[in-house]
């Protein structure tokens, strides 16, 4: 496939990293981390010790301050590999972003040096039991307490790498909040006491990515740990967070449609008819499902270049078009990856060459908040002079 992302020399050093980390380390484990429902600590582990954790962080704390178009370069090398290792990736460079973005955190700069330097996994905790896909509208709130400043309970669900990552960038409504968009954001410690994994993920696809449900049970909040001042969450959610996991979700989703290509091509050209002297490709019909897959797949990385360049330059179209390429890369995903089944027959719906996975994989991403309902209402506001929300 043809490097659409145009990156200088450093960017291309980094994706050409990410990529033997893909083939040499996430490849390999895939099948197992899928069968198993495990974390991709091969994978992972590797991303953080070469230097992929602070990716996206300031060189002056050590990482190495580079653009949302190499980080998402770096998430499709990784999809293609393995999905889960992708998604945990992604999440942890938004949460990441938070903290660079955090104008409050008193250990911030400790922090930022922790992650870059690969000894610190983060994620995000935003979405809860009650208020389902609607990441923005958490119902815990932060009580005043004398004594560590605040205290909070919250049921969060679906915590990507829930066992595993080291803190969650969590939210909650301010003390006395009119409404759940009044939230603040707020760090805390996996282990910190009250703290709790309530569960483990057997999903249908990014069956590694360790996405459990947290409960937060009287948990104390100080104002150090603070993420934003109160009231200011949801303008740090949809200002600096939602903009890189849009970026990050279409590149794995790309990723899935890369694999899906790869795999569809290397069964039509290598599978035939012994009795007739073919192959696969020859079938007309079997050519036009990959040109589709291809075409659909070249579609939407073009519009999330597009959109690469928008927030290289925002204005005000620039948030429809974060959207946008979100909606057109889950799509293209689960598109793509159907397409293939279809191309590669029995062959596919086995799991010897990795398709069904794939097709799974793709699927995971459609409910993941902001979910494609969801992106498209938002879209459809925005195009009709509606607030957001």
């Amino acid at each position: 496939m043809t490097d659409i992302h145009a990156l200088d020399e450093t960017g291309i050093q980094f994706v050409a990293k990410a990529k033997q980390i893909a083939e040499n380390v996430a490849a390999p484990h895939a099948a197992d981390v899928d069968r198993n429902g495990r974390f991709p600590n091969e994978a992972v582990d590797a991303l953080l010790n070469d230097g992929f954790g602070g990716l996206a962080i300031a060189a002056e704390f050590g990482g190495h301050e580079q653009p949302p178009s190499v980080f998402a370069a770096v998430v499709e090398q990784l999809a293609q590999a393995c999905a889960s290792t992708a998604m945990i990736y992604v999440m942890h460079v938004c949460a990441a972003r938070v903290v660079v973005a955090s104008g409050s955190l008193a250990r911030r700069e400790q922090l930022l040096h922790q992650i870059a330097a690969g000894g610190h996994l983060t994620t995000l905790a935003f979405s809860e039991r009650g208020s389902r896909s609607h990441f923005w509208a958490p119902l815990s709130r932060l009580e005043p307490d004398q004594q560590s400043g605040f205290r909070t309970s919250a049921a969060k669900s679906w915590v990507t790498s829930a066992h595993r990552a080291d803190s969650y960038v969590s939210s909650a409504q301010m003390p006395g909040a009119a409404s759940p968009q009044e939230s603040t954001l707020y760090l805390v410690d996996r282990d910190a006491a009250g703290v709790n994994v309530a569960g483990s993920f057997d999903g249908l696809g990014l069956r590694g990515n360790d996405s459990a449900p947290v409960e937060l049970a009287n948990v104390s909040i100080s104002e150090q740990e603070l993420l934003t001042a109160q009231g200011e969450g949801m303008a740090m959610m949809l200002g600096e967070v939602l903009p890189w996991f849009c970026v990050g979700t279409s590149a794995m989703a790309h990723g899935l449609c890369l694999a899906a290509i790869a795999g569809t091509q290397t069964h039509l050209c290598s599978a035939g008819f012994e009795h007739e002297g073919t192959r696969l490709r020859d079938l007309p019909t079997l050519r036009a499902r990959l040109a589709e897959m291809h075409a659909r797949t070249e579609q939407s990385r073009a519009l999330l270049q597009l959109t690469l360049r928008a927030l290289a330059s925002p204005d005000e179209q620039t948030p429809l078009y974060v959207l946008q390429t979100r909606l057109s890369a889950l799509e293209a995903a689960v598109d793509v990856t159907d397409l293939a089944m279809k191309s590669c027959g029995g062959a596919a719906f086995s799991k010897h060459l990795g398709i069904e996975r794939h097709f799974r994989d793709a699927r995971a991403g459609w409910v993941m908040a902001p979910t494609v309902d969801v992106i498209k209402e938002f879209v459809g506001r925005a195009l009709t002079d509606l607030p957001m929300l």
